[in-house]
């Protein structure tokens, strides 16, 4: 793992648990070159997590160790953050429109890859969790389990999508810079791409050219919104989690 995970950073931010409910460790870690700003979005109905955003530099971990059991929801990275003249907040990349570090309820703009978790939905509690360029690409990010029971696997999207994104799918900032990769829903918004409509169901939403490209450069990660077989991942329950930035 990245990192001391007791020095520098810790966020001792516990909710109250059911009893007999254990809580999971997720902690961050930064490895890009600036520092981003990871938001979070839990699912509804379910507990939750101990912050929306926050500030992650480069190098040291934030631990966040109070995280419920049942805690459902997705993460991902805000970069090219700045407060104007007016003191709102903002991201060029993932940004959450509140205005604030703090996500508060609201989803990252895409394109953003995502993190995203369901502790203990499975039978004896086991965990599913995922990397998704289902709404784009804009940060690497690698999923790793530790502390817990063997075998859990390491979920990995660390291709550098951006550079090598289709000129029609790019992102870009105000000057320029491409700062996301869009995924075809996202760029075209049409029902054969976002698989709705008559498009809505497996049999009927199936790979394109251009969630073949997001699989070519990210395998591990989901490319559309039905590519299950080689993209979720499952632990039992008692392990903790490291999402990493720029692996």
């Amino acid at each position: 793992m990245g990192g001391s995970l007791t020095s520098l950073l810790l966020f001792f931010l516990v909710p109250v648990l059911l009893p007999g409910a254990v809580a999971t460790i997720f902690v961050f870690t930064n490895r890009c070159r600036e520092t981003i700003y990871p938001g979070v979005l839990t699912s509804p109905g379910r507990p939750g997590f101990p912050t929306t955003g926050f500030a992650l530099p480069p190098g040291p971990d934030a631990a966040f160790p109070g995280v419920p059991a049942g805690w459902s929801g997705r993460i991902w990275a805000r970069y090219r953050c700045a407060f104007d003249a007016s003191g709102s907040f903002g991201c060029a990349s993932g940004d959450c429109a509140t205005g604030r570090v703090e996500c508060a309820g609201a989803t990252g703009q895409a394109p953003s890859t995502l993190a995203e978790f369901t502790l203990g939905a499975g039978a004896g509690g086991t965990d599913f969790y995922d990397i998704s360029n289902v709404d784009g690409f804009n940060v690497p990010i690698q999923i790793l389990p530790y502390g817990g029971p063997a075998g859990c696997a390491t979920a990995t999207c660390a291709a550098n999508i951006k550079a090598a994104c289709p000129p029609e799918l790019a992102a870009r900032a105000a000057g320029g810079e491409t700062v996301g990769c869009r995924s075809a829903c996202g760029a075209f918004n049409t029902d054969a791409f976002c698989c709705r409509g008559a498009y809505g169901t497996p049999d009927k939403c199936r790979p394109s050219r251009y969630s073949e490209f997001f699989k070519a450069q990210c395998p591990q990660a989901y490319s559309y919104a039905y590519d299950d077989k080689s993209s979720t991942f499952t632990c039992a329950s008692g392990g903790n989690y490291q999402i990493l930035f720029c692996p």
